[in-house]
């Protein structure tokens, strides 16, 4: 089973327009509203890619049910902790550049959580749980902790995207993947990384704490892996970037998708950067069909000791 926890979820309703100008009257060209948060568009992702998930988190009134019912009309399969307040509306601009307005994040209680963390429960050894994204700021500081804890009891490996505190509070606990940026990365160690080269010692010091897979993205340069069998780049597919959201979130289901179906590292890392770019280069998420093409442009190499 895999088990994907948003704690902050949202309507992500993209506006889109050829110009963006502040302070005037804009008038959208199209619009759209899809449920969002990190570990839903990892249930997302891992639908196209053949593999089946059950997506958790906090939901809540009227903005709460569209998520459910859009997940329910994509076929996702959910098991979401209600809440009183209203889930929130993020905006994502997307014109010239892009633009993000992320709404307010909802008031949880101690009994909400709770609801929560006993679904957890669930879990069994070799199952995958993924905590993915921004913890509200009414919850515990080490909620992931409390969580990563609870799915490492039941034998359960634990897949980490997020950055910061909650990035932070789990490192010793030794999840099974975690993929930061390299700005994110640079964060944990309170210093400035600026090339994979850079990256690369860090990247070491994660896995000798017992992490299995360090997954640094440096963007459109590339990405590193770090394992206790070596450290491996791989390149990016060349194509258009028409939409950065859940690219990052396809990098994840893709690694997920290829690991349990029991592929080499080296195909599991393509697989996973092409799933990504699958991604960036669509208005949706990535196709497996996609996928598969684009990882054959993706090289993987082993790096040398820097």
């Amino acid at each position: 089973m895999i088990m994907t926890v948003t704690l902050n979820p949202a309507i992500d309703h993209f506006v889109r327009l050829d110009q963006f100008e502040l302070g005037l009257v804009n008038r959208a060209k199209s619009d759209q509203k899809v449920a969002g948060g990190k570990g839903i568009n990892i249930s997302k992702a891992l639908k196209n890619l053949g593999h089946s998930s059950v997506a958790h988190g906090f939901i809540g009134g009227f903005t709460g049910r569209f998520i459910q019912e859009q997940l329910e009309l994509e076929e996702i399969g959910t098991d979401f902790t209600q809440i009183q307040a209203d889930t929130r509306i993020n905006v994502k601009i997307q014109s010239e550049i892009e633009t993000e307005i992320n709404g307010v994040s909802p008031q949880i209680s101690v009994d909400e959580l709770k609801q929560l963390e006993s679904k957890l429960e669930q879990l069994q050894a070799g199952d995958f749980l993924v905590l993915a994204g921004s913890v509200p700021k009414t919850l515990p500081k080490i909620v992931y902790q409390r969580l990563m804890e609870q799915a490492a009891a039941k034998g359960a490996q634990v897949f980490i995207d997020t950055s910061g505190e909650a990035l932070k509070s789990v490192i010793d606990l030794k999840p099974t993947l975690i993929k930061p940026n390299h700005h994110e990365l640079a964060e944990l160690f309170s210093t400035t990384i600026s090339t994979k080269e850079e990256a690369i010692p860090y990247a070491k010091q994660l896995v000798e704490k017992g992490i299995r897979y360090v997954l640094v993205s440096f963007a459109g340069d590339g990405a590193i892996l770090a394992t206790k069998d070596g450290v491996y780049f791989a390149t990016v597919p060349e194509g258009k970037v028409v939409n950065s959201v859940g690219a990052g979130d396809s990098v994840v289901a893709g690694f997920i998708a290829a690991l349990a179906e029991g592929q080499s590292i080296e195909n599991v890392f393509a697989f996973a950067v092409a799933s990504g770019s699958a991604t960036a280069f669509s208005q949706g998420f990535c196709q497996r069909n996609n996928v598969l093409t684009l990882a054959k442009e993706v090289t993987i190499t082993t790096m040398g000791d820097e």
